[in-house]
């Protein structure tokens, strides 16, 4: 009941901290979150990133040893267990590691290094959260902003339900549509723009605002209003405002964007003998919001430096503490796997994060994948920690390696989330003379979720 209470608590909070961003027509009604018993004297202060105060460096747990980390992904890729795998780790706006595993393609074993783009998948959705916050912070947006006076012609099926869907709904999967409305026809090859419109006639679960379901189509119609806000395509304000300032150099979007990369992790499902290279399909790279982000390991490090609140230029600290905050409750998520079934008391949703109560701590979660991908990032705000893990293959073995670091950032010793022979890895991958981890030479089909 604690953390229940307090997360209604911070949502109040949060509210306090949004109205002064909605700068747009004072003809438009206040944003309000789902909150019911608060109390705003335990609310975060909007200087603070997830209570931490902005920019102010926690000492390093004297448990995270990146070399151990390093060690264990070495292992991973270790006999074709995997094809390859990227990992960065990056504290007090440090990057401790960024470094690659394994080969781009079982075939022909180029080996995947820092600059090596993977897809992205849902991790996507939290560059959508942060462009959206910083139009708002320019003041040409509002969190409170009405999807229909940017798209007019939107419908839902209950009457009147199209006219309250706020720009925050679509960000946190408030729509009140069923959960991954028409998914199954984005695989099916369908064009975005037929499958807006499909939504006239989608069934409903609950008015906007009210309860959550996982969208990947609904989710991407924030690209629309982007679009129609800067007057430019959603891809282009994501690389002038996000991309290009934070040296995100090999960061694109799109099918067009990973062929064209230097080099580029294919994308392997099993086989009879094995991983078997493919080449990406196209489907959820039309929604580009939801999941169409390409990057490499290097540049998801200074993402995870700039989510940290160490790029202030780019995202500064009020914003990245609006969007880290939940605004629904999701506690489906504190269910599957070993981990989220012992370390989590309480989940929910943000906008383009989950918000997540781990071992007592509060972390920032995303989660994504795709035919072929799979990855997952975290940022733990009480040891000023950021953690991006991807790889190119279905496999669920990588999985484990973040709620390892995790609890060994947080001191917890009773958790095991690897294999055997992964957490115990061999004597020439520990003792190994490269950079010492704390310098930064170290860094030379499913529905995206």
């Amino acid at each position: 009941m604690k953390d229940s209470s307090t997360r209604k608590a911070r949502r109040l909070g949060l509210l306090a901290m949004l109205l002064p961003l909605a700068v747009a027509s004072a003809a438009q009604a206040d944003l309000k979150w789902n909150t019911r018993v608060a109390d705003p004297a335990r609310a975060p202060q909007p200087a603070t990133l997830a209570g931490v105060p902005a920019m102010q460096a926690v000492p390093a747990s004297p448990t995270l040893d990146v070399r151990r980390f390093e060690a264990m992904a070495e292992e991973m890729v270790a006999g074709g267990r995997i094809p390859g795998l990227a990992v960065a780790i990056v504290q007090n706006g440090r990057v401790l590691s960024a470094r690659g595993y394994g080969v781009t393609d079982s075939r022909d074993g180029l080996p995947v290094d820092a600059h090596t783009v993977f897809r992205l998948a849902s991790l996507s959705k939290s560059f959508a959260g942060a462009v959206t916050g910083i139009l708002v912070n320019d003041g040409v947006l509002r969190w409170d902003s009405k999807l229909v006076d940017y798209l007019p012609d939107f419908r839902l099926s209950q009457p009147d339900a199209a006219q309250q869907v706020t720009v925050a709904d679509l960000l946190s999967h408030r729509v009140g549509l069923t959960r991954n409305a028409f998914d199954r026809d984005l695989e099916a090859d369908a064009d975005f723009h037929t499958l807006t419109q499909k939504l006239a006639n989608a069934p409903m679960a609950c008015a906007p605002g009210q309860c959550y379901a996982y969208q990947n189509v609904a989710f991407s119609l924030i690209g629309d209003i982007v679009f129609a806000t800067t007057g430019q395509f959603y891809s282009e304000t994501v690389a002038r405002r996000i991309f290009k300032p934070l040296g995100m150099h090999d960061a694109s979007y799109g099918l067009e964007g990973i062929e064209a990369s230097g080099r580029w992790a294919k994308p392997h499902v099993r086989g009879g003998h094995g991983w078997v290279p493919l080449m990406p399909k196209p489907n959820y790279y039309r929604v580009a919001p939801a999941a169409g982000v390409n990057a490499s390991i290097s540049d998801m490090a200074q993402w995870m430096i700039a989510q940290t609140g160490h790029r202030p230029d780019v995202l500064p600290a009020p914003l990245l503490a609006t969007l880290h905050q939940a605004v629904i409750d999701t506690p489906s998520e504190m269910r599957g796997s070993g981990w989220r079934r012992t370390r989590l008391s309480s989940a929910g949703y943000a906008l383009g994060w989950r918000d997540l109560n781990y071992a007592g701590h509060e972390i920032a979660f995303h989660g994504g994948a795709v035919q072929g991908y799979r990855g997952a990032m975290a940022l733990l705000p009480d040891r000023d920690l950021g953690i991006v893990i991807l790889w190119n293959s279905e496999s669920a073995l990588p999985s484990g390696l973040l709620p390892t670091i995790l609890d060994s950032a947080l001191g917890i010793n009773d958790g095991q989330w690897l294999d055997d022979d992964i957490t115990q890895p061999a004597t020439q991958y520990v003792d190994q003379d490269d950079a010492p981890p704390g310098s930064d030479a170290s860094a030379a089909t499913a529905a995206p979720r």
